[in-house]
C-alpha cells in the first residue's frame, strides 16, 4: 500500500510540476550553465520594438548573472537612433563600424536641453556621464552603425525623454530595459 494519500500526491505533483517549469523558466533566461565562449552569430537578437536597432546582450546581470558591468552589442541602420534617455550607471561605447552623431545633453539643467553634438565614427570611442541624458543617431545614408556598449551596475533602469526639452522629472522610467522584460519582471525599488 502508497504511504502518499490522496492530498500528499497532490502536493507532490504540484511541487514537481511547479519545480520543472521554474528549471524551465531560469534556463530561457540565463545562460550561466552554458558555455564560457559563445559564437555571436548564435546569440538571439532582437529590436525589441525600436525602429531600425538591432539589440544582442553579449554579457548580461539577467542573462548571464553579471554583478558588475553588462555587454551589448547593438546595431542602428541608416537614419535611426536611440531614444532620447538617461540612466544612473556609466557607459561606454566603442564604434565598430558606420559612423553617426552623439547627442549628450545637460543634467544640470531642469530639463536636458539643447544637446552638444559629437561625430562619432569606427574606430572611436565615448562615454557618458551618469545620468546625462544622451542620444545615438546612425547619420550615415548607406551603412549600419555598429556599436560595442558597456555599461555599469547592471541591471539598468532607463529614463525616457519625449524631446529635448521634456523635465528630468517627467522622463519615464522603463524598467526593467526592453531586453530584461521576458526574465525580469518585478519593478526595482528606486533607493
Amino acid at each position: 500500500m502508497s504511504r502518499l494519500s490522496l492530498p500528499d500526491s497532490v502536493l507532490f505533483l504540484v511541487l514537481f510540476l511547479f519545480t520543472s517549469f521554474a528549471v524551465q523558466a531560469s534556463s530561457l533566461c540565463s545562460n550561466q550553465g552554458s558555455s564560457l565562449v559563445r559564437n555571436i552569430s548564435e546569440i538571439p537578437e532582437s529590436n525589441y520594438g525600436i525602429r531600425g536597432l538591432m539589440h544582442i546582450t553579449l554579457a548580461g546581470a539577467i542573462s548571464h548573472g553579471m554583478k558588475e558591468v553588462e555587454v551589448w552589442l547593438e546595431t542602428l541602420s541608416p537614419g535611426s537612433s536611440t531614444p532620447i534617455h538617461r540612466h544612473s550607471c556609466e557607459e561606454v561605447f566603442i564604434v565598430l563600424k558606420g559612423r553617426g552623431t552623439l547627442l549628450l545633453g545637460s543634467s544640470t539643467l531642469t530639463y536636458p536641453g539643447q544637446p552638444e553634438e559629437f561625430l562619432i565614427y569606427q574606430n572611436s570611442t565615448f562615454s557618458i556621464p551618469v545620468n546625462d541624458p544622451h542620444q545615438v543617431l546612425n547619420t550615415d545614408k548607406n551603412e549600419d552603425l555598429q556599436i560595442l556598449v558597456t555599461i555599469s551596475r547592471p541591471p539598468v533602469k532607463v529614463f525616457i525623454y519625449d524631446d529635448w526639452n521634456m523635465p528630468h522629472t517627467a522622463a519615464k522610467l522603463k524598467y526593467p530595459i526592453f531586453w530584461d522584460e521576458e526574465c525580469l519582471h518585478a519593478a526595482k525599488d528606486e533607493l
